[in-house]
């Protein structure tokens, strides 16, 4: 059955001010070098805490906050819930995003042609012998982006993230790829690898080792969208010598193509007549198409979702007008379409979806305040989503929403918890998944426009959930 959880949420205030910290109008670029954390990591008596060894950090992360009335950034401690920094950003109207590693958050400005990134303070480094943890306060950096024209996909994929730039025909510039890492960041590599095209195009790039599947905008393309300038096509870059090059575009085409995800075995992307998936074979794929269901009628797939752990993808119909949306699970080796059984309920919209960390919910947010959890239940012998609960998570009058503004969400990649923006209330609830509860809230002073969570990502076998 359905459990819905209910939880008074009191909105408090504290005091709260990319690229400049509390108090100063100045743009001041402080670098820090890392610091190594103590043996302690500064969590007091450690000694209840089991790490595996000397160089853990024990931490539920970071959580980073834009302001809707102001262009600046909060940097919280999610483990007291406390505010560490306030940066002050360059430009206004910012989207925020998480490095492919969780250690920056990523702010981009697509008007602007940019952008920039602030250091978290969380980070894990590879030495070989042994993992080691480092902990610090967040900090500003001078790495920027701006050669590129209106970044406006952001894909991240094992440690890398595919920046697609449109570009713009009234100015002339065209379409390009670039793709970093978080070392990227860390030594501020001048010099990105990517694609450059000949034309622009609204597309978006899903980076695969050494490999990026990219879309391709034919200047002769009859089923372009006018609009958006919308691609029809896939191509397989292979990087090799600092560069990628086009080795392969995939034999099927796909309309008006707007949407991508991968997991494991596939790279699906959203067309007007289905959804075309890249099955990888080696450094060869092999393209297919599944049809549009009845369900989806005149709409399209212009939303996918994947998750490298889940055999299915999620795709979202949008209706016209601000019509309900049809969402749909893709099942790849199947090559079959369904309809959820569970959608949304009359006059809510989804707002904000999401995978959890390890890939076995799948979250939707609503207009309406709700946090809806699915699950992935097997039933004769396929993989179905069913709704295993919701959390309202405000008792504020909806209808008081900012103008403009709307609840927001981000997902931890360390534990079983999904954060929530409430702009009514002023807070951030955090919400644990299994339990379907909201346990805690970072309290603001202002209402947040978007969140995004950093830290040190957890990998599943180091999880003690049962999976």
């Amino acid at each position: 059955m359905t459990k819905l959880f209910k939880l008074k949420l009191i909105a408090l205030a504290i005091s709260s001010t990319l690229i400049t910290a509390c108090g100063d109008a100045e743009t001041n670029i402080v670098e820090k070098d890392p610091i190594e954390v103590p043996d302690d990591h500064d969590h007091g008596d450690n000694d209840d805490h089991d790490h595996g060894d000397e160089y853990t950090i024990d931490s539920l992360g970071r959580l980073v906050v834009l302001a809707g009335d102001s262009n600046t950034a909060s940097f919280f401690d999610l483990d007291d819930n406390a505010l560490l920094e306030t940066f002050t950003l360059n430009n206004d109207t910012n989207t925020l995003s998480s490095s492919p590693d969780f250690r920056y958050a990523v702010i981009a400005n697509r008007a602007q042609d940019y952008l920039g990134f602030i250091d978290g303070g969380l980070w894990r480094e590879d030495h070989g012998e042994h993992l080691h943890d480092y902990k610090q306060s967040p900090a500003a950096i001078s790495y920027e982006l701006t050669s590129g024209s209106r970044p406006t996909h952001l894909v991240k994929h094992d440690g890398k993230l595919a920046i697609f730039y449109d570009g713009n025909a009234d100015s002339g510039t065209t379409a390009s790829v670039e793709v970093l890492t978080d070392n990227d960041i860390t030594n501020a590599t001048a010099t990105l690898p990517g694609i450059s095209y000949d034309i622009n195009m609204h597309g978006v790039a899903e980076p695969r080792g050494e490999h990026l599947l990219s879309t391709i905008r034919r200047d002769d393309a009859d089923s372009t969208s006018a609009a958006k300038i919308l691609p029809d096509q896939v191509g397989v870059y292979h990087f090799h010598d600092g560069e990628y090059e086009l080795e392969q575009t995939l034999a099927l085409t796909c309309p008006d193509l707007h949407g991508a995800a991968q997991n494991h075995d596939y790279v699906a992307f959203g067309c007007s007549d289905g959804v075309l998936l890249a099955h990888q074979h080696d450094d060869e794929y092999d393209a297919e198409k599944i049809a549009n269901i009845d369900a989806i009628g005149d709409l399209r797939i212009g939303t996918l979702y994947g998750h490298e752990d889940s055999e299915t993808f999620i795709g979202v119909a949008s209706g016209h007008g601000g019509g309900p949306a049809v969402i749909v699970s893709i099942h790849p080796e199947k090559a079959e379409m369904e309809e959820l059984e569970w959608q949304l309920a009359d006059g809510a919209s989804a707002i904000s979806y999401s995978f959890s960390a390890h890939g076995e919910h799948f979250l939707i947010l609503d207009s309406l305040g709700f946090l809806n959890v699915l699950e992935a239940h097997e039933h004769d012998g396929e993989m179905h989503w069913e709704l295993a609960g919701q959390v309202d998570i405000t008792e504020e009058d909806i209808t008081t929403m900012p103008e403009g503004m709307k609840f927001t969400m981000t997902v931890a990649q360390n534990g079983q918890f999904a954060y929530v923006a409430d702009p009514i209330a002023q807070h951030v609830v955090q919400v644990h998944l299994e339990d379907l509860e909201i346990e805690s809230e970072v309290e603001l002073t202002f209402a947040p426009s978007a969140i995004t969570w950093l830290g040190i990502a957890q990998e599943e076998e180091e999880d003690d959930h049962d999976h």
